[in-house]
């Protein structure tokens, strides 16, 4: 598949992520992708991300990929793997803009159903994803409903049963998601993906970190040694506190599964109507942030961006004209009622 690279839209600490345009002319393919690239030298997690994702494309919880490439740009040679685009950014970055009104329980359990249904599929194709949280869901409209989508498998390992001391202690992912077997034995299964599930669901009600420790050092510390688990939060109906509670069960044997959470109370009768009927009225008639044209896909190129779209007023500018109308003619009328 051919590209044209767009605006830069994300990074991390090996790769960076930028719109992109696909050129090759397939039904299959959407009109913008995301593009995730390094240099070749040091690919090796975004070629590991490439695999899995191949292994995992049948489920729609988990982000879709489209191949991979190698291009020489600015006397680099980068390693390019294309992926399905997420215009609603990630999950993390929603609470954030969610200020002091929190998300509603129903939000919050619309995003954990499909959340375990990606950990679910993961887990039953022998992988772990290794760094659940809040950064690497990824929220994607779908039939005009938002939907959660897990992403970044840089970190993410297939279980295979060995005793093999190298990767038995080979901790991956982060510190504030560990769960106490990753912290005191170095045991990283399907079992560390769940806790994991559980710190996300916490932080979305509450909006804040399910530990209040800076010191990443005494963080471990309260999560292996400790005996306490992360505060279940109050305002959450009892179905979601047990919910929650089986999340953070510090023995990784007697963990739910992420089937078993699926089934859970909690998790019925989640609405996929709330954000339509929660949407707030547009203040005016350039209050439409969704309001694109056709021109929103067509009009990229390589010297422009992707998101490089005429605005709303502009478009609206180019209607005005300076003719009077002529109210005396009257063969144009359409008689309405």
């Amino acid at each position: 598949m051919e590209w044209v690279r767009g605006k830069k839209i994300g990074h991390g600490s090996f790769a960076a992520v930028s719109l992109a345009r696909p050129t090759t002319t397939s039904t299959s393919l959407p009109s913008l992708i995301a593009v995730k690239s390094c240099g070749v030298s040091h690919s090796d997690s975004l070629k590991n991300e490439r695999v899995i994702l191949e292994e995992l494309r049948d489920c729609n919880e988990i982000i879709k990929c489209y191949g991979d490439s190698v291009t020489l740009e600015n006397g680099q040679r980068l390693y390019n793997v294309a992926l399905e685009y997420a215009s609603g950014g990630d999950l993390s970055t929603k609470v954030k803009n969610s200020g002091s009104l929190k998300m509603s329980e129903n939000e919050v359990k619309k995003y954990t159903n499909s959340i375990l249904k990606g950990v679910e599929f993961i887990h039953k194709n022998g992988f772990v994803h290794c760094d659940i949280k809040m950064q690497n869901i990824l929220l994607a409209s779908e039939n005009g409903k938002e939907v959660a989508k897990i992403a970044d498998f840089g970190l993410a390992k297939r279980v295979v049963d060995t005793e093999d001391v190298n990767s038995k202690y080979e901790i991956r992912g982060t510190p504030m998601y560990m769960a106490p077997e990753t912290v005191i034995t170095g045991e990283q299964e399907f079992a560390s993906d769940i806790w994991a599930v559980g710190c996300l669901v916490t932080e979305m009600i509450t909006g804040n970190p399910v530990w209040n420790c800076s010191d990443v050092s005494a963080l471990l510390m309260k999560i292996g040694a400790g005996s306490e688990i992360p505060e279940i939060p109050g305002k959450l109906s009892d179905a979601g506190k047990d919910f929650l509670a089986k999340c953070f069960i510090k023995d990784s044997k007697k963990r739910w599964t992420a089937e078993m959470l699926l089934d859970h109370e909690f998790l019925n009768n989640v609405s996929y109507d709330e954000e339509v009927e929660n949407q707030a009225s547009p203040r005016d008639i350039f209050d439409f942030p969704d309001w694109e044209s056709e021109q929103s896909c067509s009009s990229i190129s390589p010297e422009s961006s992707p998101e490089s779209v005429i605005a709303p007023a502009m478009r609206l500018g180019q209607l005005l004209t300076d003719q009077k109308p002529n109210w005396s003619v009257n063969n144009s009328w359409v008689k309405v009622r």
